[in-house]
């Protein structure tokens, strides 16, 4: 009994198993029901691989992670990219539909006698293009952990990974501790604001024991060292950062017309 052989629909190489051997394309099936939900499973639910493994693999060892996905595991991973991108559009509607961020923030700032106007213009910019700028703080900030670990046997692209990986972590770890409590306290800008900046602390810790995972012989010492030099460059990255970013978001609303910075400012 003869076997029918099919060819690749991509590069028309003949097919030995599920997927091309020259192109990595699976084999052609009909795009039906059954393989929408299939197609759903592997990219989201899959027990083995997808987001939702990622994610778990994430929240219980981030370096090791990071690591084994540097060293070449990679087809149980979701791409740190990608992930990155996922979380960040996850934290920021949860952010700026839920949280009221910037409602709330702009309500703390006038408290302070902070241009209100001027959050606002701030706070609209980075919930619009939000995604963008967190894959955009992934390469800034991989070039800090790459100058403090330059020693250690990591390029800047492999620091580019890792940092992914730290995004994620700390976004999951935001979303799943720091967001409920900031819901809690929405309606006190006060309160609010302070849960914010205790969460950003919990950022050298986070660097310390993801770095410890993946420098897993390096001492301590020396691990928390580079982490205040990644801490301090990082600061100046970030006010630097938040320079820029008020710039454009204000030339932006400045582009729309005087109506639209005077929308912002009574927002």
């Amino acid at each position: 009994m003869s076997v029918m052989l099919l060819n690749c629909k991509n590069c028309e190489q003949t097919l030995a198993g599920n997927f091309c051997a020259v192109c990595g394309q699976k084999k052609y099936k009909r795009i039906d029901r059954h393989y929408l939900w299939e197609e759903f499973q592997y990219t989201v639910l899959h027990t083995n691989k997808g987001l939702l493994y990622s994610i778990k693999s994430v929240l219980r060892n981030p370096g090791k992670t990071a690591k084994e996905y540097i060293d070449g595991h990679r087809v149980n991973h979701y791409k740190p990219i990608l992930l990155v991108f996922v979380l960040s559009g996850i934290a920021t509607f949860l952010s700026f539909k839920v949280l009221n961020l910037k409602e709330v923030m702009a309500v703390y700032f006038a408290q302070q006698n902070v241009d209100a106007g001027l959050v606002g213009t701030i706070l609209s910019f980075m919930s619009s293009y939000s995604s963008m700028l967190m894959l955009l703080y992934v390469p800034l900030f991989a070039l800090t952990t790459k100058i403090a670990f330059r020693k250690w046997g990591h390029n800047y692209y492999e620091h580019v990974v890792m940092n992914a990986y730290i995004l994620s972590f700390y976004t999951l770890v935001s979303i799943i501790f720091a967001y409920p409590i900031m819901f809690i306290f929405r309606h006190s800008p006060e309160d609010f604001y302070t849960v914010t900046q205790i969460s950003i602390l919990a950022v050298p810790v986070i660097l310390v024991f993801f770095f410890k995972e993946v420098y897993q012989g390096k001492p301590l010492k020396s691990i928390v060292l580079r982490v205040i030099g990644v801490m301090c460059l990082a600061l100046l990255g970030y006010i630097l950062f938040i320079i820029v970013a008020g710039i454009i978001g204000f030339a932006i609303a400045m582009l729309k017309g005087p109506e639209a910075l005077e929308m912002l400012k009574t927002k």
